[in-house]
């Protein structure tokens, strides 16, 4: 009786042990590693100052957000910071009523930023633990006309907070912004999609060289940044980490071999064909090739299974390895893909 109920206590305690570490795969350490944040908001020195002393304040905006400066201009069509029309259009910018109405709407929303700074530091903690090397870049917001959500330079991230009001924002249906893209138009997508948008300008698309520009090359590489991105936030869910509905995200779950095959037996793995490819990996409210149950770009999350899989297989290889690996076919094969 003894041995056959400590057989059964040792196979309980395999069978935790083993779904702990299945659980755990992306969770590491990052307790020793020293991140500090701080958020510099463009938007209250535009927007809190006497629009008799914005011109005035132009060399103090050039001192305080250097290089940030200069991709804002460029976002908001006012042209080169050292141009002397600069000064003009970025007036003419900050005392537009609808931005100033914005701005107020803004602060309403976000008083202080602190939480986000929180979370940016436990994220770039986990890029630290990965990429030892790199640096953390200086984080900005801004209000961008709605124009940019994420901008990202060189070792710069900009959060363009008018693109982060909430679904219902009156402004979003004004703007002709379709219903499924405002869905992910709210503060808790702020943090990853600063995490996305620092991995897709780290391993940007025209850079990489990848064999060929076809479904299974945009798959993957959208499958590798969704993987980045679930590697500094491991405690992120599924439907923030693909801007899924519920619903949407059981369906893939559901319907995981069944895509596959389709897209196997359809021979659209290795079409080149941008129609096909954008139908497949593009924004939409569903993918046309699925069903109207499944979300758009259905094959990304594919992508990402596709390389959740080969970096479960293959333990040895390095996150930075596979992000730099343009040998797609050798992940798949290696991946060992094979849904249930």
């Amino acid at each position: 009786m003894r041995k056959g109920f400590r057989r059964i206590t040792i196979l309980i305690l395999c069978f935790l042990l083993i779904a702990s570490c299945k659980r755990n795969h992306y969770r590491i350490n990052t307790s020793s590693i020293d991140v500090n944040i701080e958020i510099k908001r463009l938007e209250r020195d535009l927007f809190g100052t006497n629009p008799d002393a914005i011109i005035g304040s132009v060399p103090f905006l050039k001192e305080k957000y250097g290089a940030f400066l200069e991709l804002f201009s460029i976002v908001i069509n006012a042209g080169d910071i050292n141009d002397t029309l600069f000064s003009d259009l970025l007036l003419s910018f900050s005392t537009d009523r609808l931005n100033n109405e914005v701005y107020s709407y803004t602060m309403k929303l976000y008083p202080d930023l602190r939480s986000i700074e929180s979370d940016l530091e436990e994220a770039f903690r986990h890029y630290l633990w990965y990429f030892p090397q790199r640096e953390v870049p200086a984080v900005y917001t801004c209000i961008t006309g709605f124009n940019r959500s994420i901008i990202t330079g060189d070792s710069v991230i900009a959060i363009g907070l008018d693109r982060y009001l909430g679904t219902n924002c009156e402004y979003y249906p004004q703007l002709g912004i379709y219903r499924y893209i405002a869905a992910r138009m709210n503060s808790w997508n702020i943090v990853p999609d600063c995490i996305y948008a620092w991995g897709a300008s780290d391993w940007v698309w025209d850079s990489m060289g990848y064999p060929a520009e076809n479904v299974m090359s945009d798959m993957l590489h959208e499958g590798k940044l969704k993987y980045f991105e679930k590697c500094m936030m491991p405690e992120i869910s599924d439907t923030i980490l693909f801007g899924f509905t519920s619903d949407q995200m059981k369906f893939c779950r559901n319907n995981e071999r069944q895509m596959w095959q389709y897209l196997i037996e359809n021979d659209l793995i290795f079409s080149t064909d941008q129609f096909v490819i954008r139908k497949l990996t593009g924004e939409a409210p569903f993918t046309t090739y699925f069903t109207n149950e499944s979300p758009g770009r259905a094959a990304v999350w594919v992508g990402f299974r596709i390389i959740e899989s080969y970096m479960m297989r293959n333990p040895s290889v390095k996150l930075e390895e596979m992000m730099n690996d343009t040998e797609l076919q050798g992940i798949m094969e290696h991946a060992k893909y094979n849904p249930q």
